[in-house]
């Protein structure tokens, strides 16, 4: 499969049509064990934003294979963390733009949304 071009964020929808396409993407919510247990999308794996220095080989390794879409609540700390990515030199770093919160609205209704 070709390699994409994406931008920094990226919406929900865009997000859906990747995985829908097959593409290779790697979900990575960066939210807190909390959050995550009141909704969460499946097949994402959970990284605490503040977990996310200590797992960067780990990072590395998924973005050798795959696009990494960084997600939280709003898409503030998932921002952060793909600015900080890609200073790290992870160019397939990728913010979803409103994060699950907006991911409930566009995409699937059955993820709760909370505050």
């Amino acid at each position: 499969m070709a390699d994409l071009t994406l931008p920094l964020e990226i919406t929900p929808t865009e997000v859906k049509k990747l995985l829908e396409s097959g593409h290779p993407v790697k979900l990575i919510d960066v939210r807190e064990p909390s959050e995550h247990r009141m909704a969460r999308i499946d097949g994402a794996e959970l990284m605490p934003m503040r977990s996310v220095p200590g797992r960067l080989s780990e990072l590395q390794a998924h973005s050798a294979t795959a696009a990494l879409i960084i997600l939280c609540h709003h898409g503030v700390r998932s921002l952060r963390v793909a600015c900080w990515l890609r200073e790290q030199g992870l160019s397939r770093c990728h913010s979803m733009a409103g994060g699950i919160d907006r991911w409930s609205l566009e995409v699937d209704p059955a993820v709760p949304r909370y505050s």
